[in-house]
């Protein structure tokens, strides 16, 4: 029998504020109390070396290193961008394809990076891209579960947008003409990969 979760409050495994932002809109909409890293003390703030060579792993290395700490049920995200035309880069490097990640300007500088790289590539086609979100939730009797989601579409020519984070700006979602950036929240997040994982948790923790 699947184990039941007992309480409604769920902590995000993440110091992302975007991700915390995104995650904790959608939670909530189902009814969740969601907490995050920064609602723990400074004294217990979990540590973690991403060093997983899929989005699933990397996914468990937070959850499991938060749920070390405090009880309950536990979510984390990782989540990039994959372009074939880039042999699938820049994919679980996506925070730090440009160095640091916790820079000040760390997406400016993975955005500007996309752009040379795919330079040579001309049309939508060629600049083809998706989402993945990796979910891994741990639950209150320490089951450990992973569901996940995709959002195709391509890259622009250049930046477009000024909302989201990440690559928002770079991306073009199937059967849209403007980027993420551009949406609002309200849209990206009816057809964002982690909407996607997050129905099927939600799919899950209901049947």
């Amino acid at each position: 029998m699947k184990p039941k979760t007992n309480t409604k409050s769920i902590y995000l495994a993440t110091y992302n504020q975007g991700k915390i932002k995104e995650l904790s809109a959608l939670l909530a909409a189902e009814g969740w109390q969601v907490k995050s890293l920064h609602d723990l003390p400074a004294e217990i703030q979990p540590t973690w070396i991403e060093d997983g060579d899929t989005f699933q792993a990397n996914a468990l290395i937070k959850a499991r290193s938060l749920k070390g700490l405090v009880k309950g049920n536990i979510l984390a995200d990782d989540s990039g961008l994959v372009v074939p035309a880039l042999d699938g880069a820049p994919g679980v490097y996506s925070a730090r394809w440009s160095g640091d990640q916790e820079a000040p300007d760390a997406d400016v500088k993975n955005n500007q990076k996309l752009l040379q790289e795919l330079s040579s590539c001309k049309t939508p086609e060629e600049r083809q891209a998706y989402f993945v979100c990796s979910l891994a939730f741990i639950d209150e009797q320490g089951e450990e579960h992973f569901f996940e989601g995709t959002c195709h579409g391509h890259v622009p020519m250049k930046l477009q947008g000024q909302g989201g984070f990440g690559y928002d700006p770079l991306f073009i979602p199937k059967g849209h003409t403007v980027t993420l950036a551009e949406l609002g929240s309200t849209e990206k997040n009816r057809i964002s990969h982690r909407f996607h994982a997050l129905q099927q948790l939600h799919a899950y923790l209901t049947s």
